[in-house]
């Protein structure tokens, strides 16, 4: 924004205004001249992504790569997938009420009578 309004109004003026230092408006000037390295990944990944129907996670979006013969970390596939807001579906599984066969009482191996007659019996 600061560097449209540049020309027109003068930079220390805009800066306070922005309440920005001057270091930052010129570290954000020289970064977005700088080229991104990782344009044919950036499209690779989108692509894959859009193949497979947004259902690719950073993870198989990787091993994909990997498959391709693109050597890059998971972390670094993870930032760019990030960076192009991409973020692969979640499933649902499905509720199941069923809990399978209820298991059986245990036999009395002990075989204890607590049965008594009078109270202080046993």
């Amino acid at each position: 924004m600061a560097l449209t309004l540049k020309g027109k109004y003068p930079l220390k003026h805009l800066l306070q205004t922005l309440q920005l230092a001057k270091s930052v408006f010129y570290y954000q000037a020289q970064t977005n001249k700088r080229p991104n390295s990782y344009e044919r990944e950036l499209r690779l990944i989108k692509s894959i992504y859009h193949e497979h129907k947004g259902r690719y996670g950073y993870r198989r979006i990787h091993l994909e790569l990997k498959n391709q013969g693109f050597v890059l970390n998971h972390k670094t596939v993870q930032r760019l997938m990030a960076q192009l807001n991409l973020k692969s579906t979640v499933r649902i599984k499905k509720y199941r009420s069923y809990r399978g066969e209820s298991g059986k009482a245990a036999p009395n191996v002990l075989e204890r009578d607590f049965s008594a007659t009078q109270p202080d019996e046993k």
